[in-house]
């Protein structure tokens, strides 16, 4: 079995672009993959025919270890515009493996390792900007069966935040754990508090001793990701657990990242980390120290299948994310045979590979758009984030 050709699909989903990859090979059988990065979907896809296409035709997709392996080392650069094309062709060679073996692609993952696959919600929050909003919002996520949900209450913080600041930000907190009642019924919610890495240590230490009183679930990327010695302290200092890693790249990243013991929940991207043997390695690295993985994916159909298929095979994922939910309504029309969202869980998946197929029409039906997704210091993702389906 050797790789033909390589195609790949832009399509737009609201404030993101998806881009998908495509290999077929010389036995007839194709294997999905995405390589969606914001702000940098044209690059990434210029760097896939210009890059990687020359490197991967006539390699056969099962050398798997091997091919990926080079791509790595030759790349050189390290960084998530390259390692996202590593990805999402490596994801797509798993597609293929699976499609040629007759099997879903968990059984080659390791099987199935537990019974059930928990989902948290993100994305969920668009649009509110009041505590009451958040509240509401919050309601609704339940409804829909989910006992986790992320959300950012930071506005347009950057590494310090006023006084009042801050309390907008323990109101909308507050607002959400309390709008979900009390008792067992919403002691049993877990809120997961998103920073994305805006504040500075002092900063996300003070607030976080602020939110302790709400129990969350983990507090997400409280200052930048490459700032892990900082990221520890802020670990030392607060009561509950911190999660991170959704924004490293490399493997060398994640074993230093565990080795000062920076964090309780590792988040690698299969979408951006290298694939899904990267993740393997990753919760290898992570299990002896402890530590359980939460996959991060918040971009579209394709990596959120490979996700799913890692998740039901790694023992170690405590969770996945799920942002389907509250994505635009034609994300379901990009791909066939998806619809592994149950509202809390994800089922397991059927069919050998990835069990999905990419619809042409649809992405066509939804062509690129240009600055879709706005800077999380610029208000407009506050206005806009969610309207139309954009997420975060």
């Amino acid at each position: 079995m050797r790789i033909t050709r390589l195609e790949t699909f832009l399509a737009n989903a609201g404030l993101r672009n998806y881009l998908f990859l495509r290999l077929t090979t010389d036995t007839g059988l194709v294997g999905l993959g995405e390589a969606s990065l914001e702000w940098q979907e044209k690059t990434v896809q210029t760097l896939v025919h210009e890059w990687l296409e020359d490197r991967v035709l006539g390699v056969d997709p099962r050398d798997i270890e091997r091919v990926a392996a080079d791509l790595v080392r030759d790349q050189y650069q390290g960084g998530a515009t390259v390692m996202t094309v590593v990805s999402g062709f490596e994801i797509a060679c798993w597609d293929l493996i699976g499609k040629a073996e007759g099997k879903p692609l968990f059984e080659l993952l390791g099987g199935r390792s537990r019974d059930e696959l928990p989902a948290y919600a993100n994305g969920w929050y668009g649009g509110a900007t009041k505590p009451e909003e958040y509240a509401a919002k919050a309601k609704d996520v339940v409804r829909r069966g989910y006992q986790a949900m992320k959300f950012d209450p930071f506005g347009v913080a950057w590494q310090e935040m006023t006084r009042e600041e801050m309390d907008e930000a323990e109101r909308i907190v507050a607002a959400v754990r309390d709008s979900l009642g009390e008792g067992a019924v919403g002691d049993a919610v877990e809120l997961m508090i998103e920073v994305h890495g805006r504040l500075s240590t002092s900063c996300a230490i003070e607030m976080g001793r602020r939110l302790a009183a709400y129990r969350p679930a983990w507090y997400e990327e409280p200052v930048s990701p490459y700032a892990i010695e900082e990221q520890r302290k802020v670990k030392e200092a607060l009561p509950f657990p911190i999660a991170a890693g959704e924004r490293l790249y490399m493997l060398d990243d994640f074993e230093r990242l565990v080795r000062l013991r920076a964090c309780d929940v590792v988040q690698p991207d299969l979408a951006h980390c290298g694939g899904l043997a990267m993740g393997k390695k990753i919760a290898a690295l992570a299990e002896p120290a402890g530590m359980r993985l939460a996959p991060h994916c918040s971009v579209g159909p394709v990596a959120l299948c490979a996700a799913i298929h890692f998740g039901w095979a790694t023992k170690s994922v405590l969770v996945q994310e799920d942002f389907s939910q509250f994505d635009v309504p034609w994300r379901k029309e990009f791909v066939r045979g998806w619809e592994l969202s149950r509202g809390g869980t994800f089922a397991l998946p059927e069919g050998a590979g990835l069990g999905i197929e990419l619809d042409e029409a649809a992405c066509a039906r939804h062509p690129y758009q240009k600055h879709t997704f706005p800077s999380l210091w610029d208000r407009r993702w506050v206005k806009e984030f969610t309207k139309g389906g954009g997420r975060l």
